[in-house]
């Protein structure tokens, strides 16, 4: 990522934690582009405790792996930018592994509520709303990052139905919190594509 008009706002990336992280790593020899596909392998390793031990530790664990893939979609920016190691593949690996890592976590997360159509349904919305706010950008506008549902919250999302699926397997075999997070990320991924379709529409309106 080169471009600082096109960051996602996140108000962790001026805490004193993740500036000092940052500063380590951009002074390591780890590369921006290489922690962007550490996000991939924590999606991965998510999506395979969802699919294959959804049970209370697999889902705690799950939980963290999806904050551990948030915080690499962090620091690459912020190693990149502030700590002066950016490349001229920045932009691509800023955005081809999130697609990646969306899709391994939400399909998975649909397979792991039984119902596997809502978790593809999901990551397909979920690309959509990606491809929304980069159309605005190939177009000269300011890329779009609004909700209701983007990329942060997806993952709020799914880290706060593993924790719930955790405690709610102790008290029996049922999976309502990964299947109302399945549900909330698709229907609210899907209004995210309408709010940012209409957002663009009348930026090409006032600017035509």
């Amino acid at each position: 990522m080169n471009d600082t008009t096109n960051r996602r706002p996140l108000a962790s990336r001026g805490s004193r934690w993740a500036r000092a992280l940052s500063t380590a790593l951009a002074r390591s020899a780890i590369t921006p582009n290489q922690i962007s596909v550490a996000s991939i392998a924590f999606a991965a390793a998510g999506a395979a405790l969802l699919l294959a031990w959804p049970t209370p530790p697999g889902l705690v664990l799950c939980a963290l792996c999806v904050q551990l893939r948030l915080l690499c979609n962090l620091l690459d920016g912020m190693v990149a930018i502030e700590g002066g190691k950016s490349s001229p593949l920045g932009a691509l690996y800023n955005e081809f592994p999130d697609r990646i890592a969306d899709s391994l976590l939400i399909v998975a997360l649909g397979h792991a509520a039984l119902m596997p159509w809502l978790g593809w349904l999901g990551a397909l919305l979920a690309a959509l709303t990606a491809y929304i706010r980069t159309t605005g950008g190939s177009l000269g506008l300011a890329q779009d990052f609004r909700g209701p549902m983007a990329k942060p919250h997806r993952m709020a999302v799914l880290t706060v139905a593993c924790l719930a699926g955790a405690l709610e397997s102790l008290a029996g075999d049922t999976r309502y919190a990964l299947l109302a997070a399945a549900a909330v990320i698709a229907a609210g991924s899907a209004l995210t594509c309408v709010t940012r379709t209409h957002a663009l529409a009348r930026q090409l309106r006032t600017r035509g």
